[in-house]
């Protein structure tokens, strides 16, 4: 492998802004506005917004009510995530036609081999063009030796950023940056490290090893440090294999009346269950999640004898064991889920597992706008 090879052999491509650049695609009059993509509901978040939006501090995750009051003009509009999954398609087997080996770790992002390829400076700037000539979408991409590198860089200089970086030259563009930087350093874990002093990756980097170890114990002291050296071992994978599939809803206000929950308990339990039919999938466990006012959450699961994909039988096991559960409080959040799958054993190759479900008005899937992290 030539040396170009060794240090540019994965990429991370990032859809910029993906499901509000398919928004401005299929509304071009409110291209150059600020467009917010959320829910309606009083505790929708923001799944995403166009950079115009950004620039108020509108962000993903943030309460809708919030960026209506940060951007006043912007114009919001609902999520649609059976037009996001469609594009996501489209995205992903023009990504496949380049490279051999993808990773898709959401529906706008995905890790690719490059390892095989004569330039993959090249090779990826012809993605990106296909892309854009296909989809009309822009992306943002960056490469590096391993996985860690290149997502980092990826984000580096959105939107359309293309960063080519090597470890020790990453180690020098984000030494002065916070841990945070880093997927896989959370904030809380930041904040223990700016206690011992440890503010900037560089500081990180070069601390003594012993003195994280005795903090953070043997394994995440030393991974704190590899992420913060921008070591990272992790191969470009298959397709993931899907485990489980579930629907859950987080209402608008609270419920506390048991008749409305089992409702929205059978209804979450045949969307689920079509979904799994559709995709000639069963399981073994069923399970319900229950999430209360004051935020304490319990799950509860129960195997049935054969797998099942049956929408009556799904149903009635949920049900009975939210009756078991009997919720002293008012409920905020109510899932479903049917695990230890059989049948299509991985997820799709252009849907990775972990997809959000589809939301009615006035609900929302609490995993709309998940973060991928190199693993």
């Amino acid at each position: 492998m030539s040396n170009e090879h060794a240090q540019f052999s994965v990429a991370h491509l990032d859809a910029d802004a993906f499901y509000v650049s398919i928004e401005l695609i299929r509304h071009p009059e409110l291209r150059g506005r600020p467009v917010v993509v959320a829910g309606s509901g009083p505790r929708a978040v923001v799944t995403t917004a166009s950079y115009e939006a950004r620039r108020y501090g509108v962000g993903s995750a943030i309460p809708a009510a919030r960026a209506r009051r940060l951007c006043p003009q912007a114009v919001f509009l609902p999520p649609d995530f059976q037009a996001y999954r469609e594009v996501s398609r489209q995205v992903m087997s023009t990504v496949r036609a380049h490279v051999e080996r993808v990773e898709v770790v959401g529906l706008d992002e995905a890790y690719l081999d490059l390892s095989g390829l004569f330039s993959p400076r090249a090779a990826m700037r012809r993605v990106v063009a296909d892309i854009e000539a296909t989809a009309g979408l822009t992306c943002s991409v960056g490469i590096g030796p391993n996985k860690l590198v290149a997502k980092v860089a990826s984000d580096a200089d959105k939107p359309a950023g293309f960063v080519v970086l090597t470890r020790q030259q990453a180690c020098e563009r984000f030494g002065g940056a916070s841990p945070r930087l880093v997927p896989g350093i959370g904030p809380k874990t930041v904040a223990r490290l700016a206690e011992m002093g440890l503010t900037t990756l560089a500081e990180l980097a070069a601390a003594p090893e012993r003195v994280l170890v005795e903090r953070f114990g043997a394994n995440l002291g030393r991974d704190l440090q590899r992420r913060a050296r921008f070591e990272h071992d992790g191969e470009v994978g298959a397709a993931r294999k899907t485990i489980s599939e579930s629907r859950e809803r987080t209402f608008d206000e609270d419920i506390s009346d048991p008749a409305a929950l089992q409702e929205a308990l059978r209804r979450m339990a045949g969307e689920l269950c079509t979904s799994l039919a559709a995709n000639g999938r069963r399981g073994r466990t069923i399970g319900i999640k229950v999430r209360l006012d004051d935020f304490t959450t319990v799950t509860r699961a129960h195997s049935v004898a054969e797998p099942t994909c049956d929408g009556e039988l799904v149903s009635a096991v949920a049900l009975r064991l939210l009756a078991e559960y009997a919720p002293a409080r008012p409920v905020r959040l109510l899932g479903v889920r049917v695990a230890g799958l059989a049948g299509a054993d991985t997820a799709s190759p252009d849907e990775p597992e972990g997809t959000p479900g589809s939301s009615t008005a006035g609900e929302r899937s609490e995993s709309e706008d998940q973060l991928a992290l190199p693993v």
